[in-house]
């Protein structure tokens, strides 16, 4: 197990880390990962760190401090020596950043190639059988286990909501991942976990044959996913409640004054319907509050992934009497956590902008239609609960009947009560931060010889770095 490699990656400590992002096209999923990695390199300057990814180049862009470790091509680690160190340098300076002008400037929204290869898969079975009706698809058949965790001293699997029926390929490749470790004897946990909802009866009975063999599964909400995890046999000892990985990522970012923007992102996609009455009622609120409110309305943009937010909350806009630039598709997460932060309030259905939002002091107007969403949204609420700061995310479903006035008063309740939010928003945000690297702490002891020599602690960051 462990340090097998040869030249400059010898005797290191070596990190596999999974993550739910893949494809890289998701600000959120970025954000947490950065802030991974960052902590990792505090304890373990000297660590390999390797990030499991479909974008090897991006990779490099978005993270120099993560090695990518290519999962379509087998999941091996990259070269040590003089190669490795000189193929590290071209990808954070050159590649990186160069594949991310690329894709920004040469995307297709994949909705548009998922329906070409879906009306592909029809005719091609047309074709075969005569039969006008799809064949059952199933579940796409998991790639072989990464072959970087032969050499890992540590498997993580990073925070998200993937491990829920929503995402089952994601889910079952990362159970996958965790029980190859655990036979071999390697440290393996999940941390910023967000899990459920979980009906799928094959995933639970995998989560119910792995998850108890990790070594620690902290959680970024403590409402459903402890229960959970003891359904599923994981000993109390083991978890632990931390809050999201983000929520430091955007703290930071946190600026001095109360914003003046009222923020909007409306995300539609498999995984979140939202009626074609429930959009319009929410562009005609949004305008008029904004309006009535003498403010701008700012678009946020924090997915890419199948252009599901960026083409659904554009065309609310049109008719608003003053509104903020889009972010170019090149942007980063930082750049949308600083948008965040010249918001008074938002009005979302993505997750991780309201994580943003509150680690920041800033209250959120959550919207909601699937149960995914609603366990997402009052989980966090739970998170940033506590007095005060209790009335900073009103979450709001898209299915009811007054939907405008429901809307609306949330809108002007949390406008009115933002400045006496931010204070017991950002100590909650703190609270989670330092839950999050207590939780890490308990990591880190786990590996063998990775006591010795950490990083100095790092303190909760001030400002913005």
């Amino acid at each position: 197990m462990g340090n097998s490699g040869a030249g400059d990656g010898a005797g290191k400590i070596r990190v596999l880390v999974d993550n739910g992002e893949y494809w890289l096209r998701n600000r959120g999923d970025i954000a947490m990962m950065v802030m991974t990695v960052e902590r990792l390199r505090e304890r373990w300057p000297h660590a390999r760190i390797g990030m499991l990814t479909d974008e090897p180049h991006i990779l490099r862009g978005v993270l120099p401090q993560a090695e990518p470790v290519p999962a379509h091509t087998g999941g091996h680690w990259g070269r040590g020596g003089i190669a490795g160190r000189l193929e590290e340098a071209a990808g954070v300076h050159l590649l990186g950043p160069a594949a991310m002008r690329w894709r920004s400037a040469t995307e297709v929204p994949k909705h548009y190639l998922r329906g070409a290869k879906n009306w592909a898969r029809k005719e091609v079975h047309v074709l075969a059988t005569g039969d006008r009706e799809p064949e059952p698809t199933g579940m796409p058949d998991l790639p072989p286990v990464p072959a970087a965790l032969a050499d890992a001293d540590l498997v993580i699997a990073q925070g998200g909501g993937y491990m829920t029926d929503v995402d089952l390929y994601q889910a079952h490749r990362t159970l996958n991942l965790l029980e190859a470790a655990q036979r071999q004897g390697i440290p393996n946990v999940m941390i910023g976990q967000g899990l459920g909802p979980m009906r799928d009866a094959h995933l639970l009975r995998r989560a119910a044959e792995v998850l108890p063999g990790a070594d620690l599964i902290a959680l970024r909400e403590g409402r459903r996913g402890p229960k959970l995890l003891a359904e599923l046999g994981v000993a109390a000892e083991k978890i632990v409640v931390t809050g999201d990985d983000a929520v430091e990522f955007a703290y930071r970012l946190r600026r001095p004054g109360i914003g003046t923007d009222l923020g909007l992102c409306l995300r539609i996609s498999d995984y979140s319907k939202v009626s074609d009455s429930a959009r319009d009622t929410l562009g005609v609120v949004v305008r008029r509050e904004a309006a009535e409110l003498n403010t701008a309305l700012a678009p946020l943009i924090i997915s890419e992934y199948d252009d599901e937010d960026r083409r659904h909350t554009l065309p609310l806009l049109t008719g608003a009497a003053s509104t903020r630039p889009v972010i170019g598709r090149a942007g980063t997460a930082q750049d949308v956590a600083r948008q965040v932060s010249r918001c008074r309030v938002l009005v979302t259905s993505a997750y991780h902008l309201a994580v943003f939002a509150l680690s920041q002091g800033i209250p959120a107007v959550a919207v909601t239609a699937s149960q995914y969403y609603d366990d997402k949204f009052y989980g966090l609420a739970d998170m940033f609960g506590a007095g005060a700061a209790g009335a900073g995310l009103r979450i709001v479903h898209l299915d009811v009947d007054n939907l405008d006035a429901e809307l609306s008063r949330a809108i002007r309740q949390l406008w009115e009560s933002a400045p006496e939010l931010r204070d017991a928003l950002q100590q909650r945000a703190v609270e989670q931060i330092d839950a999050g690297r207590a939780g890490l702490d308990r990591v880190y002891g786990l590996v063998a010889g990775g006591e010795g020599a950490p990083g100095e602690p790092a303190e909760p960051v001030q400002g913005e770095r």
